[in-house]
């Protein structure tokens, strides 16, 4: 296993977040840096602020990069909360290119479900676990029985001729200032959407909006167990850092 902490990046559509990651503890050593995504979130700025947070952050070997968009062996196919550009884009590349180093570039959900999945709230659980990270939009991550489906993205899934992220994420509830009751409202509408495709188990809730779990956890219902992301907000740094210590060349699924 790699030795020393880890680096790893988690870019939001808002945010940009990076840390050094101790695998042995599962933990985020020292702070957490968060800047804003740059305006337009275009290729060049965003590995430019990467580069630039990796400097502040000194660290050497694999580096882990979780990304709000659908990738395949490097390469970004998707770009709901960025600029279009980066659809085609091989980010890993791009971004080794940059500081010299492997890259693991994996969704940023799936990121967060690896790292909740492995030493957080879905540890040991069978069965369907699906993580919902709710932020700008709403990122999913799905595993069955420890193992990941990578890139389900069903935060663009119609909930009564809606994207369920354009109805529940956390950025609409911010947008749209939206008292707690009337918020969960909407998630749990969109939870019991995705039950009745999927059967789910367990839905572990993360993103930055979990810092306020004792004010909405009780108002979720569903036939599933519902319960807090256990690392929070860092679950997507944690499981980046995770990916990058487990791959050869840093390819994410």
């Amino acid at each position: 296993m790699q030795q020393g902490p880890i680096l790893a990046f988690d870019v939001g559509g808002s945010f940009v977040k990076a840390g050094l990651v101790n695998l042995g503890t599962g933990t985020v050593e020292g702070e957490v840096l968060r800047r804003p995504t740059p305006a337009g979130a275009t290729p060049s700025d965003v590995v430019d602020l990467l580069a630039s947070m990796a400097r502040d952050l000194p660290s050497s070997g694999p580096v882990g990069l979780a990304f709000p968009a659908v990738t395949k062996r490097g390469v970004a196919w998707t770009a709901a909360n960025i600029d279009k550009r980066w659809v085609g884009t091989n980010a890993q590349a791009l971004l080794e290119a940059r500081i010299g180093r492997p890259v693991a570039f994996l969704n940023d959900a799936d990121a967060a479900g690896i790292a909740e999945i492995t030493l957080g709230a879905g540890k040991g659980r069978e069965g369907t676990v699906m993580l919902l990270t709710l932020g700008t939009g709403i990122g999913t991550a799905i595993f069955v029985d420890g193992r990941l489906l990578p890139n389900t993205e069903l935060g663009h899934l119609e909930v009564r001729g809606e994207e369920a992220e354009h109805r529940a994420s956390a950025k609409v509830k911010s947008d749209l200032n939206l008292g707690w009751s009337e918020w969960a409202a909407a998630l749990n509408e969109v939870l019991e959407a995705y039950h009745r495709l999927l059967w789910p188990d367990l839905f572990i809730i993360g993103g930055g909006v979990t810092e306020n779990w004792e004010k909405f956890g009780s108002l979720l219902r569903s036939r599933a167990e519902i319960v807090p992301a256990h690392f929070r907000n860092d679950a997507g740094i944690i499981g980046a850092a995770m990916a990058a210590a487990t791959t050869t060349r840093g390819a994410g699924p």
